[in-house]
């Protein structure tokens, strides 16, 4: 019941992280294992800080892989969870129907903005090119705050307004621009995951 794990305690404490973790499954245990995915997804769900879960299953019969990509707010959130009676619980079971332990990677930062369905989430784009599809989207962002909001965070102190257009472009880069940058620009970000990578 290992986990290949990445060094948390050397990512930032605040900062948003995203775990993969990859789980290759016995012949004929799949309905099995879906079933106590289930129950992890729901109980992860009632903890503090979690943020959501996917699951992307085997590419095709010859590949028994899942990918169960969670994130939670911060370090401190995660911790809470993994190191919960509820989650070890039904990991023993979920470890008894895997062909071998568990994979598991963290990451944090602007990688968990590039993370496609149907790819590999793990490996992120290259970063000059992470750079400019975050530019991309980060300009119009900004001007728009701007360009509605102008006149009156003109009235408000320098500190007060930078917190305040910070704050709003960050939620609509997390949650409504970046989402739809990575699928518009996924055939330059991700070109050689279109066929089958393994």
């Amino acid at each position: 019941m290992t986990d290949n794990q990445s060094a948390v305690g050397k990512q930032d404490s605040t900062a948003p992280l995203t775990v993969v973790v990859s789980r290759r499954i016995r012949k004929g245990q799949q309905e099995a294992f879906e079933a106590l995915s289930s129950q992890m997804t729901e109980r992860a769900s009632r903890f503090l800080g979690y943020l959501g879960t996917a699951m992307f299953r085997p590419a095709s019969p010859d590949d028994p892989e899942y990918r169960i990509v969670f994130k939670f707010r911060d370090r401190e959130t995660l911790t809470a969870w993994e190191e919960s009676e509820e989650r070890a619980e039904l990991l023993e079971q979920i470890e008894s129907l895997l062909v071998q332990p568990s994979e598991r990677e963290v990451t944090s930062g602007i990688v968990t903005w590039f993370t496609l369905p149907g790819q590999n989430p793990v490996q992120p784009p290259p970063k000059w090119k992470m750079t400019i599809v975050s530019w991309l989207a980060l300009y119009p962002a900004v001007t728009l705050v701007f360009v509605i909001f102008g006149d009156l965070l003109a009235q408000v102190p320098l500190l007060l307004r930078t917190m305040i257009v910070t704050i709003v472009v960050m939620g609509l880069m997390s949650y409504v621009l970046m989402p739809r940058m990575t699928k518009w620009f996924a055939f330059w970000l991700f070109p050689r995951q279109k066929g089958p990578s393994r």
